[in-house]
């Protein structure tokens, strides 16, 4: 049994800095580079577009970083643990097996695949059983919603993963496996915890929520001193040096930006937190009010003293389906008055609408530069002069069944009629696709429509875009199935 292990945080979400899962695999020393790359969100995202393209469905970027760091993996013997396989597994595995016989790597890479977090196939089933799948927040049955359901994943732990290395996996891919069961695995694995060490899991599953979300925990993101940390334009990503006793040191490689320290970890420990004392997962119950923390030198943090608790018989599920569709349209309005012709136009914008009888959930009007983001919250004094509120309040007109809102300014500045430039933006949401879609046409006419000295219209015809909607919901964990296998590549 190993004494320490490295476990190096390479990626926090699909769309994470490129760089990172290369520099923590050549600017040091690691044994494990783990990378999560899945939201709520981002199983509907792969599921569409699976639906359009069979080969398609999981985190493509997995498969270019492959490419270019494989054979330092290799040859460093540094093992690969990702949810990067989406909705398609399968072929998520075969397109690294690919890039293995490319880079004249066969017969050197095993690659585990871990199934069955997938369970969209099956609702129709789960359903006609009579097995109650419910919105863990409102109480509503599956059946409501099923027709429109684009998802349907379980949150698998880490027994997937454990299985897999054990069997000699160096590259191991998964659909919705948890991200704090990508660092608590090698763990397990290098060290023959039991599933039933709960202070144990609990401390590889809080060591795995620090670095999960790659450099939230070692600079980024951070609010304390934040002006003062250095270089994070060199960020380095967070790494965990565990020991088979369940502590261990947060970290970072030499030579890397941002910083480590106890604040770094506190604030990333408070990330997504419920209740302290049960943080639920597919593997324990960790007790977060159990930890201790203990500077260990620059940029290193003890982390020890954690308590678990044993885990539930349930599985959560991530449930995506469509609730309606949205488009978001810009004009740009330049000075002299600036404001007022923004305002104007919103009013004209609405009350053409309202002619067409298009029926929307919802309308908001934002003036980019006045009120964007934090609307009357960013200011503190009288309202601006004119007929401002009239324009925002959706007294310029309110659509049959539509919730106008618009950012209301309350405030008299003395520049507001100086601005060179405005930009205003609406925004629609509704349940007909064909009434958003009228929507965005209707922007463009304003250039010439409406009121003078438009100076931009931003990105062309607003795109109609579905919304989905999130549905969690839990499901007995004997009705799930999980599988690991090995391709040798």
């Amino acid at each position: 049994m190993k004494e320490l292990i490295r476990i190096a945080s390479g990626q926090g979400f699909w769309g994470d800095l490129l760089t990172a899962p290369v520099d923590q695999v050549r600017k040091g020393p690691i044994d494990y580079l783990m990378l999560d790359y899945l939201a709520e969100v981002t199983m509907s995202i792969v599921q569409k577009q699976r639906q359009r393209d069979p080969n398609a469905g999981y985190a493509r970027d997995f498969v270019s970083l492959m490419h270019e760091i494989l054979p330092d993996c290799v040859e460093k013997k540094i093992k690969v643990l990702s949810n990067a396989g989406g909705v398609n597994v399968e072929g998520c595995a075969a397109a690294i097996k690919d890039v293995a016989e490319e880079l004249g790597l066969s017969g050197k890479v095993k690659i585990g695949v871990i199934t069955g977090d997938d369970i969209l196939p099956r609702l129709d089933e789960f359903i006609d059983k009579g097995i109650e799948i419910n919105n863990m927040e409102t109480g509503e049955p599956l059946a409501a919603v099923r027709d429109k359901v684009q998802a349907a994943n379980v949150y698998l732990g880490a027994g997937g993963l454990v299985e897999a290395l054990g069997k000699g996996a160096q590259i191991v891919v998964g659909g919705r496996l948890t991200d704090t069961g990508l660092t608590l695995a090698p763990m397990m694995h290098e060290f023959g915890w039991s599933f039933e060490d709960w202070d144990l899991l609990s401390a590889g599953t809080i060591a795995g929520h620090i670095i999960e979300c790659g450099a939230q925990a070692s600079g980024g993101n951070c609010q304390y001193d934040w002006e003062n940390i250095p270089d994070l334009a060199n960020v380095g990503f967070p790494i965990v040096e565990a020991s088979p006793d369940g502590t261990f040191i947060v970290t970072k490689h030499e030579g890397t930006g941002g910083r480590v320290n106890i604040q770094s970890v506190k604030e990333q420990l408070l990330y997504e937190m419920g209740d302290p004392k049960a943080y639920i997962t597919p593997d324990v119950v960790a007790d977060f009010s159990s930890i201790r923390l203990e500077d260990a030198g620059p940029d290193r943090v003890r982390v020890f003293g954690i308590k678990g608790n044993p885990n539930t018989e349930f599985y959560k599920v991530s449930i995506a389906y469509s609730h309606g569709w949205k488009a978001v349209g810009t004009l740009v309005y330049a000075w002299p008055d600036a404001y007022k012709k923004a305002q104007a136009a919103d009013r004209i914008l609405r009350e053409r609408l309202d002619r067409l009888g298009l029926k929307f959930d919802h309308i908001l009007t934002e003036y980019v530069g006045v009120n964007a983001t934090h609307g009357h919250l960013a200011f503190s004094s009288p309202p601006y002069e004119g007929d401002a509120d009239a324009a925002l309040s959706g007294r310029g007109g309110s659509l049959d069944g539509a919730h106008t809102t618009s950012s209301s300014p309350v405030t008299h500045h003395s520049s507001l009629a100086d601005i060179p430039e405005i930009q205003l933006r609406v925004g629609v949401r509704g349940q007909n696709r064909s009434d958003v879609e009228r929507f965005t046409k209707e922007i463009a006419p304003l250039i010439l429509t409406g009121p003078p000295a438009v100076t931009g219209f931003a990105g062309g015809r607003p795109k109609v875009e579905e919304i989905m909607a999130y549905f969690p919901a839990l499901i007995p964990k004997s009705l799930i199935e999980t599988k690991a296998e090995i391709i040798e590549a």
